[in-house]
């Protein structure tokens, strides 16, 4: 059966984002979650307290485990926090997962505002984990802090897509969530082209980890086996539908309502 999904990723406490949010949203799309933690963090729907980071070698670890018993047929990488939590993981997954699809949400910035890695962690993305990725899915800020190009337009996200394929990823995904207008826009860039998806946005405050689940989401896809374009129309259908019915909790950017695909008819 395909549809292993090893996440990397830091915790979430309030179960909004993180590996929380990932193993919610590769069950709910019917695949298997396992997890590698980098990170233990403080934080709620208001914001990250605090940060405590698995040492490097302490996630080796973790990756190695599963992999070489359970086995992944995507792994999906989020928060890293630190610069050498990020060569563990790269030299891991060159070690033991060259062939296995990377799906890399290059995590910088909480939905809130706060800081979720060191300064050493983008050219670590650059130099490491972005070349050997399938796909890379910054939001607009992040897809700017890599690529050092204003991204305020689909054309932006289109370029900055571009530019991560010119470094290495075979695809990027370019978030316009955190962009301006009624529509939220999202272009896929492959090697083969671009495809922009475009949905009506949604009047909520219930956003915190929808980068995690988006993510995630699109590794489930790949992991069962779908084409790259399908999987990112799934998730993207999944998380907004995830927005809407979210379940309005905490006073904060509230959590999804990542189960939604399971609730009774």
């Amino acid at each position: 059966m395909r549809g292993r999904v090893l996440i990397i990723a830091g915790s979430d406490p309030s179960g909004g984002a993180g590996v929380q949010a990932d193993i919610k949203t590769v069950t709910a799309l019917g695949g298997y979650a396992a997890a590698a933690i980098t990170s233990i963090t403080v934080q709620n729907t208001t914001g990250v307290k605090s940060a405590h980071p698995v040492a490097p070698a302490v996630i080796r670890e973790q990756i190695i485990a599963v992999l070489e018993d359970i086995g992944a047929d995507a792994i999906k990488i989020g928060m890293i926090g630190e610069r050498m939590a990020g060569i563990a993981i790269a030299d891991a997954l060159v070690d033991c997962a060259p062939a296995i699809p990377l799906i890399l949400d290059p995590v910088l910035v909480a939905t809130s505002g706060d800081s979720l890695a060191d300064a050493g962690v983008p050219a670590l993305l650059l130099e490491r984990l972005i070349p050997i990725s399938a796909v890379v899915t910054p939001n607009a800020e992040e897809a700017r802090r890599l690529t050092g190009l204003a991204v305020k337009s689909v054309d932006d996200l289109v370029a900055a897509g571009v530019s991560l394929i010119q470094r290495g990823a075979t695809a990027a995904l370019v978030k316009g969530g955190h962009l301006d207008g009624d529509f939220v826009e999202d272009a896929l860039v492959t090697l083969d082209g671009v495809r922009v998806f475009r949905n009506q946005r949604l009047a909520t405050t219930s956003t915190h980890g929808t980068g995690c689940t988006l993510a995630s989401a699109v590794a489930t896809g790949v992991a069962q086996g779908l084409p790259l374009a399908s999987a990112v129309a799934r998730a993207i259908d999944y998380v907004h539908e995830a927005i809407r019915t979210a379940p309005g909790f905490g006073s904060g950017r509230g959590p999804l309502n990542h189960a939604w695909p399971l609730r009774a008819d």
